[in-house]
């Protein structure tokens, strides 16, 4: 019995003398922690001080950017009144006029977007780099910890007894072990927090990084229509010679007929492409059971809307996010088709790692896909619906686009749902916005070749 209580009692003494190391060790490693926090938040201060106030450039850049917009709305305005009045040699002349001094002020807006963009990405970086200092700070605290009760393990009751004089202060300390495993597990918690902002951190990175992308090709794009833009007002000045009598000579010269119309080549988002007939007999289709444009159907699902950006061929393993596998690999059974083959190839991740995964004409990614299943089945007839099909890729699209609104066909509804369409809950960025004005434009350039083939009686 005295052997037992011995044996208690050297328990009880070691659990305190552990308790007294943790406590002691982890106090200081809490003060080390703040003091560090204390030093980095003096450094950031200087650092801010040394610059000029990061909001106030934002809310100038802001009210900039709000201004263009305001200008460019008013030129695109002042275009479509012109078309309204007639195709004159005058009302063209001018109508470029402003389109040029459009794009122009669409590039100072792209600029200044840019500059928007890479003080956000900067932003960005200091906070992940905050983030990740942090996680090593409660990482390099806790590794501490668990080495000193690793070496105090192996540690006997006679050298306890000698590391300290009163047995009292081991029984004061025993309340203290609680407290201990609390600040560990407070420790651990809160790396796993910092984990999940880090995470976010840099997905929030590389959306800007992928934003500064695509407004440099925005960029390159407005640049060439300027050009574009300008060479065709010259050759129109020098064909016509200032005559409007010309100018009406070489309209219908270039008019189009219905027959060169229905054999014009339309090239697909996703890869592919058809006669712009057969894409309309698609599209109207789709219209007709969602209400959906046709003519916003083509806009969307042509490769040019995305200023002809190439959707990319990959495989699924190096694309796709992981979650939607299970997915994909079921769509790909249900047609028989091998993972490995050409056909299962999907959109390629960009430079910063996010995600591609999206299939065939219409880009939609598996987990969309199947939400939208059972709907396209019932407009297109094909059960289950095939993602490489051109007519459920069609009635897909147009299901989408109509969830959002654009089945109301008001020019705001169809840019929201477009830019929905292309960039997700994420539509509000300046390049998912500008996209969807391009194919609104785009829907009013296949209006009026739709509009040529309806009055031919196709």
């Amino acid at each position: 019995m005295s052997k037992l209580k011995n044996k208690i009692f050297s328990n009880i003494l070691l659990i305190a003398f552990l308790s007294s190391i943790i406590f002691f060790n982890t106090s200081n490693n809490s003060k080390n922690i703040f003091a560090q926090s204390q030093d980095q938040n003096n450094s950031t201060s200087t650092e801010q001080l040394s610059q000029p106030p990061t909001d106030t450039e934002r809310t100038a850049l802001e009210n900039q950017l709000a201004d263009l917009e305001k200008q460019i709305a008013d030129h695109q305005k002042t275009i479509e009144n012109y078309q309204k009045q007639g195709k004159t040699l005058k009302n063209e002349i001018s109508s470029l006029n402003t389109k040029i001094e459009k794009l122009n002020l669409q590039i100072k807006a792209v600029n200044l977007q840019l500059s928007k963009l890479n003080k956000e990405i900067n932003d960005a970086q200091r906070q992940i780099n905050r983030t990740e200092n942090r996680i090593d700070e409660h990482k390099d605290a806790i590794s501490r910890t668990i080495r000193i009760l690793y070496e105090t393990d192996s540690t006997n009751l006679f050298e306890i007894l000698i590391a300290n004089r009163k047995i009292s202060d081991f029984f004061a300390n025993i309340s203290s072990a609680t407290i201990i495993q609390e600040n560990l597990r407070t420790a651990l918690n809160e790396i796993v927090k910092l984990r999940q902002e880090l995470l976010q951190q840099k997905e929030e990175l590389s959306l800007e990084k992928e934003d500064a992308e695509n407004l440099k090709a925005i960029q390159q794009s407005q640049k060439k229509s300027v050009e574009l833009t300008q060479t065709q007002k010259s050759e129109i000045l020098k064909t016509t010679k200032g005559k409007e009598t010309e100018y009406q000579k070489l309209l219908q010269k270039t008019k189009e007929t219905a027959a060169q119309i229905r054999s014009r080549i339309f090239e697909l988002l996703g890869g592919g492409e058809l006669t712009f007939e057969k894409a309309y007999d698609y599209a109207r289709l789709a219209e007709g059971a969602t209400g959906v444009r046709a003519a916003m159907i083509l806009a969307i699902l042509n490769r040019e809307s995305l200023l002809g950006k190439n959707t990319g061929r990959c495989s699924y393993q190096k694309a796709m996010n992981p979650k939607d596998i299970p997915t994909f690999l079921d769509i790909l059974k249900n047609f028989n088709i091998d993972p490995g083959s050409v056909v299962a190839q999907v959109s390629c991740p960009n430079a910063d790692g996010r995600y591609g995964g999206a299939m065939g004409p219409a880009q939609f990614i598996p987990s969309t896909w199947k939400i939208f299943s059972d709907e396209i089945a019932r407009v297109t007839g094909n059960n289950p619906p095939n993602p490489w099909n051109n007519a459920d890729a069609f009635a897909g699209t147009a299901l989408y686009l109509k969830k959002y609104g654009a089945d109301s066909k008001s020019a705001s509804t169809e840019k929201k749902s477009a830019a929905i369409y292309y960039c997700g809950s994420n539509w509000q960025r300046y390049a998912c916005t500008y996209y969807a004005q391009k194919v609104v434009e785009t829907a009013a350039k296949f209006q009026k070749d739709i509009d040529v083939l309806n009055s031919s009686g196709a």
